[in-house]
């Protein structure tokens, strides 16, 4: 995997998350336990903090940057899908962000609500709790998410496959 320090900073990935070898993890980068990182995700902390909680995966293609002034903070059990765009936001505990998405500064995504795909999350939205935001740019939908139907199994899953990668997964050529 390509982890990298730059100057005083440097990663903290706990040693049960799984970061793919085609991953990119620079700078103040924390990943909690049990989260994954996928295939050409990048993490660049190199101008501020980010942090990933535990049994989140950050899905392929996926980039995540903060600023110096602005951290990027992603709660534990948090389904980051396919090709995210995630800057200077925070993501609570259970919230999903769906392929394509992009979730931007001062944005905070609450516990159990989902960004849909290809939705626009433009600065300073709050998506409420089990609420929806879909679009571009995005509307928000109240009450719409049953966390139970569609995020824990995700989350799940996801935590199963990337066990199952650490354990099998060999580079053959």
């Amino acid at each position: 995997m390509a982890v990298w320090a730059l100057g005083d900073l440097e990663p903290h990935i706990d040693p049960s998350a799984f970061v793919h070898p085609d991953a990119t993890v620079i700078g103040a980068v924390t990943i909690g336990p049990e989260a994954s990182v996928w295939p050409q995700a990048v993490l660049r902390g190199d101008y501020g903090r980010i942090t990933v909680g535990a049994r989140t995966s950050i899905q392929d293609g996926s980039v995540i940057h903060a600023t110096a002034e602005l951290p990027t903070l992603i709660g534990a059990d948090v389904t980051v899908g396919h090709l995210v765009h995630a800057e200077c936001c925070t993501i609570e505990d259970g919230a999903l962000l769906g392929s394509g998405s992009v979730v931007l500064h001062r944005v905070v995504v609450r516990r159990h609500a989902i960004v849909g795909a290809g939705a626009v999350v433009p600065n300073d939205t709050e998506v409420p709790e089990r609420a929806m935001a879909l679009g571009v740019p995005a509307r928000i939908r109240p009450d719409a998410v049953d966390p139970e139907r569609m995020i824990v199994p995700g989350v799940r899953n996801y935590v199963r496959n990337a066990a199952r990668h650490r354990a099998e997964l060999r580079r053959l050529a």
